[in-house]
């Protein structure tokens, strides 16, 4: 579908150098509607050096270069940002893909101008797709940018959406992974700062491209209703208008249907048809002080019903990125419909965050409320100091993205937020690191209640605490915020270490003793060597770690260190390779194609919750007694054995193959007739087995789980595109067991 093609997005295609100068006349008469006395020079200066930097150069739709630095800045523009942060917009490929130097931009346009574009240049490096190490790197260089001058991740931003809108022109390969880090990162990120309407457009776009055929239905089953909804909203409209007027209420009344991605995902979480979504249409009335917005609220009340339980008072407690609102849902004539209330200030921060309140000027810093919105990447980053574990970070960092939604209290009347699904063990770490830690039960509004119960809005949380107590690794199961993960993780990496090492120090005494050998005599050099030779950073104590987690044996050890000869005298170990074969035989996991780097008698099996598939990227975990459980680097269950380094082996998949796999995959489809039956088609034709199928309705869809038997990753791919490819199939994925 052509990018242009999408209603939300008015945006220029240059197609001349006039046109250009034109539209950077516009650029600076933005400038000075709103922000008068702003440097229009040093925007100028920086349009000049832009124009000769990228005059030979042109974009993948044939543009002049140009053109998309000139985008961008017009994106900031709108947002009201001031005249430095546009000429680094104008500037910010220039390092990346000229032979200007920082330096040089520095020379020119001064050393603030040059510090936004480098910091820019370092965010466009980032490869959310390169080894997890160099990646989690790459986004802890991204963040500490943005705790430095958010300016910087604003102009990344605005760099991100124009080349969204513009993203038709590249091969599909390149559109998926662009659109892939756009969800993953981007959107969440503008949600964070506040900035809704760049969230929601960003949103849009990878929608579309990551998941063309739900886009596509979505997009024209609300086309079909619109005519419909946008009547049902002009009436609505109208009369809000005449109640206010009668009550000498000062606003502005307006109403919108909500954003495709938007409506998805509502409708995937809450597994609900369109028509069940309670938000889908919403009228916004802006008015002048925090006083109108209650009486108005008290009006819209009188006129239709609210439903119980949907009012919300963001105003007297905001979100964690300051928006504020209240919202209360109505229904009139059956159909369910929103209205938000809120300041015309309230407003500009909704929609525009953490740009609506810029302060910089004359090097002044950001204001409280804007430094309020970057708190959490301090956070994260001191958090990330305790995060060995490159995966650990990333998966941190997507938690700590999700939008906090849940406002509870102390008994002291301490306001906490929390995301959605947040337990007591999540708020006891928000308290303070050891409230957490020694947290043994709860009271939610004076009753006790379960660790894995999950908070409300409103609730009142009082923690009880033993001294002495330590955190659980089964926390790890419900917690859901980054804070309590990390902190529970720490803590038992630090204790599990501890205790490994002595496990490792006495079976190596042990197995030294049994070949006529004493450690002794052993200088912390020698173990220091042999440890280099495992890769294990030269450390004799990473040696008897490694040892007493189990992913070396004390027997290899000592014959590294006194020679074969010297661990001849002990008896043959259990774990010889010829044993083990025969014990994998037994079990059934000779045929398993799986493969442990660097050792040969360690015993391999797939974990059941994600079943790993040749192809699958996968990660091996010693366990304790069974061998080397293999998980799929996707699988949920990961996330909570990320922190334990030491117990993380490096597997691979083998030559060999099983004969079939199980998957499990769940569709969401319409729900008419004939529909299984063009699935089991699909399916068979593939040459997979249906080993189960179960399908449920749900109103107007249906939802199908059904487990299969493949051979691999290509042969699972192919059907899954064969089946997105059936009529009135909405989504299709492959799921895992927790």
């Amino acid at each position: 579908m052509p990018a242009n093609s999408n209603p939300l997005v008015p945006f220029h295609r240059d197609r001349s150098a006039r046109q250009l100068e034109v539209r950077f006349e516009e650029l600076l008469k933005k400038l000075e509607k709103n922000r008068p006395g702003e440097d229009a020079g040093l925007v100028r200066r920086a349009y000049e050096v832009a124009s000769r930097q990228h005059k030979e150069q042109t974009r993948q739709s044939g543009e002049p270069y140009l053109s998309h630095p000139l985008e961008v800045a017009h994106i900031l523009a709108d947002l009201r940002l001031d005249a430095t942060t546009l000429s680094a917009a104008l500037l910010h490929d220039v390092v990346e893909d000229t032979r200007m130097s920082a330096e040089k931009v520095a020379e020119l346009l001064g050393e603030e101008t040059a510090r936004l574009v480098e910091g820019v240049t370092k965010i466009s490096r980032i490869d959310l797709l390169s080894p997890e190490v160099r990646q989690a790197e790459n986004v802890r260089k991204m963040l500490l940018a943005m705790v430095h001058d958010v300016r910087v991740v604003l102009v990344k931003l605005a760099d991100r959406l124009h080349n969204m809108r513009t993203l038709e022109y590249l091969d599909p390969e390149r559109q998926l992974r662009i659109a892939r880090e756009t969800m993953d990162l981007y959107a969440p990120i503008a949600h964070r700062l506040g900035m809704a309407v760049l969230r929601g457009e960003l949103e849009d776009w990878a929608f579309e491209y990551l998941e063309p055929e739900a886009f596509l239905r979505l997009r024209q089953e609300v086309a079909e209703k619109r005519r419909t909804y946008e009547k049902f909203l002009e009436e609505v409209q109208d009369t809000i208008r005449k109640k206010l007027v009668a009550n000498s209420i000062p606003a502005e009344v307006e109403g919108r249907i909500k954003g495709l991605y938007s409506i998805h995902a509502k409708c995937m979480r809450h597994e609900r048809p369109l028509e069940q979504i309670y938000d889908l249409l919403a009228v916004r009335v802006v008015t002048d002080v925090e006083r109108s917005c209650y009486a108005a609220l008290g009006v819209v009340h009188q006129i239709w019903r609210p439903v119980p339980g949907r009012f919300k008072d963001y105003i007297a407690i905001s979100r964690a990125n300051l928006y504020q609102s209240l919202h209360t849902t109505l229904i009139h004539g059956g159909q369910p419909f929103e209205v938000q209330i809120r300041t015309q200030e309230m407003h500009r921060i909704a929609e525009e965050g953490v740009a609506a309140h810029w302060k910089y000027k004359e090097g002044m810093p950001l204001s409280d409320a804007d430094d309020r919105r970057i708190v959490w990447m301090r956070q994260l980053i001191e958090w990330s100091q305790e995060m060995q574990e490159p995966g650990e970070f990333l998966s941190t960092l997507k938690m700590d993205l999700t939008p906090m939604e849940i406002y509870s209290f102390t008994p002291k009347g301490r306001v906490l937020e929390l995301p959605r699904g947040a337990t007591p063990v999540d708020f006891a770490y928000a308290v303070h690191t050891e409230v957490g830690h020694q947290c043994v039960g709860a009271k939610v509004n004076g009753q006790m209640v379960s660790l894995r119960y999950e908070i409300g809005n409103g609730d009142m949380v009082e923690i009880l605490s033993q001294k002495g107590h330590t955190p659980s690794r089964d926390w790890l199961s419900f917690v859901k915020t980054s804070r309590a993960k990390s902190k529970i993780r720490h803590w038992i990496n630090v204790h599990e270490r501890e205790e490994a090492l002595n496990i490792g120090r006495r079976l190596l005494e042990k197995e030294a003793r049994q070949s006529g050998h004493s450690l002794k005599r052993m200088s912390g050099e020698e173990l220091a060597k042999v440890a280099a030779d495992y890769g294990l950073a030269g450390r004799g104590e990473e040696l008897l770690s490694a040892i007493g987690f189990g992913k070396i044996s004390a027997r290899q050890v000592i014959t590294r260190l006194f020679g074969a000869a010297g661990a001849g005298q002990a008896a043959p170990e259990d774990s010889s390779p010829t044993i083990v074969k025969a014990v994998k035989r037994m079990l059934g996991m000779a045929a398993a194609p799986l493969i442990v780097r660097g050792h040969d008698d360690l015993m391999v099996f797939r974990a059941q919750c994600c079943n790993p598939i040749p192809g699958d990227e996968i990660t091996g975990y010693v366990t304790r007694g069974r061998g080397v459980a293999v998980h799929t680097r996707a699988c949920p269950n990961v996330q909570n054995l990320l922190y334990q380094s030491e117990r993380r082996i490096e597997v691979q998949w083998g030559t060999a193959r099983e004969n079939t796999f199980p998957v499990q995959l769940r569709l969401r489809t319409k729900d008419r007739p004939g529909m299984l039956a063009e699935i089991t088609s699909v399916i068979g034709g593939a040459g997979a087995n249906i080993r189960e199928l179960e399908t449920r309705p749900e109103g107007a869809e249906a939802r199908i789980d059904a487990s299969l038997e493949i051979t691999d990753r290509r042969h699972l791919e192919s059907i899954l595109a064969g089946i997105r490819k059936i009529p009135g199939v909405h989504h299709v994925e492959r799921v895992y067991r927790t």
